[in-house]
């Protein structure tokens, strides 16, 4: 997947030059222009769908020479798998991702007479050197109603509990009330969130990781859009954007990751009603939600198993892309891998203890499907695609040639698309979209062939039941 582009989000004093303007709460915001014609989302599934499906059938049609030559070299069962989840499949999602991205239209993000009481959990390990950060982007927060935020420090071994406690004292003020509550052990990430939720009483709750970076107006947008999407909606993820796109060509990379591809799908995804991640990075649930699903399961994927779990009663998950926080991405490979590892491992958790959303009546079960995709995708882009791609290098041209080269037309149209989107929703917040060619280099040609193998590692250490941990430090 090829992506777009990247956010003013290196250090601290980049993010506060970026993102100081303040922003009236009085005011009255539009998402998207007012549309004349309304027209039901499920009838825009439906002929996204269409569109998708005719998409692929044209490329099955383009592709069969390919899979004929390819076929004779390894028969035809090994040489269809190949070829689907190399280009049919992929080249269907893509599809249905432009779609549907055209078909958007964000619903208006409304002011309330009145702001609710919120708690923010922030749940740390170890975190010394950035909780300082996080405490104070959140005591900026332009958030008219009262705010507790409740600091839940998980057995840190460094001095996260005493910067922390530093930081609550110096912090809280007016509307916000800063607390800290250590544990005597470490229990993990979901031991920490269920701690802090059993500690608090607000009925809407929000979830920061320890190492980020909000915007000043970020609370405010996420809870405006709560109460402005559609009933039935009882979490809202927020926009995680890089912070640390200039540590490393690591970090370059990610930044159109998480600007681009991420955020396009959950574009889309919560478009459907459906967004399959509310991130604990930052995201909003209700508490009435949260404890009637039993709170955050005891597993690395702790978010993404307590928001299938949220979606599997029937609820929505929204998403806020205007709600900015800036993360720190792993800079070294070895974090890296340990993160990705981490979320794969969460979605096959996420599998094994929600399948029956699989044959749940709702647009968004597609995307449930597609989710089920990723393993034989991945498993074919590391063990066929990329031996496909050191054999072109020495002249056999069977899996990587012209025809791997008829999609980039799309690829390029998608990433055209979502970068104009995304481009547009950065220019109403007074962000501009910072140059990083060399990010996009390194993303376009030679991230996949990162990520995916590593993917592949964390389907394999789930199946293995290796040991689990939180953090990629």
């Amino acid at each position: 997947m090829l992506d777009d582009n990247q956010t003013r989000t290196s250090d601290l004093d980049d993010v506060a030059a970026a993102l100081s303007p303040p922003i009236s709460p009085a005011a009255v915001p539009a998402v998207a222009p007012a549309s004349r014609f309304y027209v039901p989302v499920a009838l825009k599934f439906v002929v996204v769908l269409v569109f998708a499906t005719l998409w692929m059938a044209v490329s099955v049609q383009l592709s069969l020479p390919w899979l004929g030559e390819l076929s004779r070299v390894f028969g035809v069962p090994l040489a269809l798998v190949s070829i689907a989840f190399i280009a049919y499949v992929p080249g269907f999602m893509n599809a249905f991702l432009v779609g549907s991205i055209l078909a958007d239209r964000r619903p208006r993000r409304m002011a309330p007479a009145s702001y609710p009481d919120v708690c923010v959990l922030v749940a740390c390990y170890n975190e010394q050197g950035n909780i300082a950060d996080t405490l104070a982007g959140l005591s900026r927060q332009d958030y008219p109603g009262h705010a507790e935020v409740v600091v839940i420090d998980d057995g840190s071994t460094d001095d996260t509990l005493a910067i922390a406690r530093r930081e609550a004292t110096r912090l809280s003020h007016g509307t916000l009330s800063i607390r800290v509550i250590p544990m005597a052990r470490n229990c993990g990430k979901a031991g920490a969130l269920n701690h802090g939720l059993r500690q608090t009483r607000q009925a809407l709750v929000v979830t920061v990781d320890g190492d980020s970076y909000l915007r000043v107006d970020a609370l405010r947008k996420l809870v405006e859009r709560f109460l402005s999407d559609p009933p039935g909606t009882v979490a809202v993820a927020g926009a995680v954007l890089v912070r640390n796109s200039r540590s490393s060509w690591l970090t370059r990379a990610q930044e159109w990751d998480y600007f681009h591809g991420i955020a396009a799908v959950k574009r889309v995804q919560s478009m459907y009603h459906g967004t399959l991640v509310a991130q604990g990075a930052f995201s909003l649930y209700t508490r009435d939600a949260l404890v009637q699903v039993g709170g955050w399961p005891e597993c690395v994927g702790e978010d993404i198993v307590v928001s299938w779990a949220l979606l599997e009663t029937g609820a929505r998950i929204g998403y806020c892309e205007e709600a900015c926080l800036f993360t720190q991405a792993p800079e070294r490979l070895g974090q890296f891998a340990r993160q990705r590892q981490r979320w794969s491992r969460g979605l096959m958790e996420a599998f094994a203890r929600h399948w029956r959303l699989l044959f749940k009546a709702r647009l968004s079960t597609l995307f449930i499907w597609w989710n089920l995709l990723f393993l034989p995708m991945d498993l074919v882009y590391t063990l066929v695609f990329i031996p496909g791609v050191v054999a072109a290098l020495f002249g056999y041209y069977w899996i990587v040639g012209l025809m791997t080269l008829l999609v980039l037309p799309l690829a390029v149209v998608w990433n055209a698309i979502i970068f104009r989107v995304q481009r547009q929703m950065f220019v109403r917040q007074d962000l501009r979209v910072r140059r990083n060619l060399s990010g996009f280099f390194i993303y376009s040609l030679f991230y996949t062939m990162i990520l995916q193998p590593v993917c592949v590692m964390g389907y394999v250490a789930e199946l293995l039941r290796l040991r689990k941990t939180w953090g990629t430090k």
